[in-house]
């Protein structure tokens, strides 16, 4: 899985080390095992003397650190799975239904399978198969392509010939061609590989241009961000939202159970 890079963010990682403070100070406390400080004793201690006992105590125990550190990283991944859960509800529309992202598969399928991808993501190149399988093994399956450009400036420029391609009738076959290229999709292999599936190359370079192009490129980012989708590729089937490559019978898994509503 390609992760997109994030920028540092200062005051995240201020929240963090407060959060962190907190909740080793907590831990400490009420932990048995540290001989000395009784939530009483504490209260009753200068604010430097108590840094002094857990400072001590840390030193001869850094294993609470790491205890510490994983308490807080699951709290915090079961915070952000939560939140993904409700933007799944709230945005489903955005999801699955909207009406300005490419689809395969059966459009009216009973069961929609989002993927947001980049056509320079070698899982997604493995991925591309799998689904194509998972797809003629279905007949109901439907599936929402999400363009999703991580991979620098030569994603970008396939993301948006591929969306211009929608406007030629031709995406399906473009996005097959793209997706099973063997090596880097730069702007010059966009533009041979459009040729060669028999687009009309400069009616899709002047569409490229189109503002909903961008948007959608935009809407995809902003909407894979609040999903917590943060590289490709990124699916969502059912309220599942799972990232990384999988298998066939995983996928198969997950498109049943999002089918049967459990």
């Amino acid at each position: 899985m390609f992760i997109r890079p994030r920028q540092a963010s200062p005051s995240r990682g201020g929240i963090l080390c407060t959060l962190l403070i907190a909740t080793l100070t907590g831990w400490l406390l009420l932990n048995p095992g540290l001989q000395g400080i009784s939530a009483r004793a504490a209260g009753e201690m200068s604010q430097d003397q108590l840094d002094q006992q857990i400072h001590d105590y840390i030193l001869a125990h850094p294993e609470v650190l790491m205890q510490a550190l994983q308490s807080l990283d699951q709290r915090q991944r079961e915070a952000e799975a939560a939140q993904a859960k409700q933007v799944l509800a709230s945005r489903a529309d955005d999801i699955f239904r909207d009406k300005q992202s490419p689809v395969g598969g059966n459009a009216q399928g009973d069961v929609t399978l989002v993927e947001f991808f980049d056509y320079n993501c070698p899982y997604c190149r493995q991925m591309a198969p799998i689904m194509e399988q998972a797809a003629a093994d279905d007949p109901q399956l439907k599936i929402v392509y999400k363009e999703f450009p991580i991979l620098g400036p030569d994603s970008l420029f396939a993301a948006k010939a591929a969306l211009a391609a929608q406007l030629q009738g031709k995406y399906g076959a473009f996005h097959k061609a793209l997706i099973g290229a063997r090596t880097r999709v730069t702007e010059a292999a966009v533009l041979r590989i459009a040729g060669e599936v028999g687009l009309d190359v400069e009616r899709m370079k002047t569409d490229m241009q189109q503002p909903d192009i961008q948007t959608l490129i935009d809407r995809n980012t902003e909407l894979a961000q609040a999903l917590r989708i943060t590289g490709t590729p990124g699916f969502v089937v059912g309220d599942q939202i799972f990232p990384g490559a999988t298998d066939l019978e995983t996928m198969k898994k997950l498109i049943r159970q999002a089918r049967s509503g459990k």
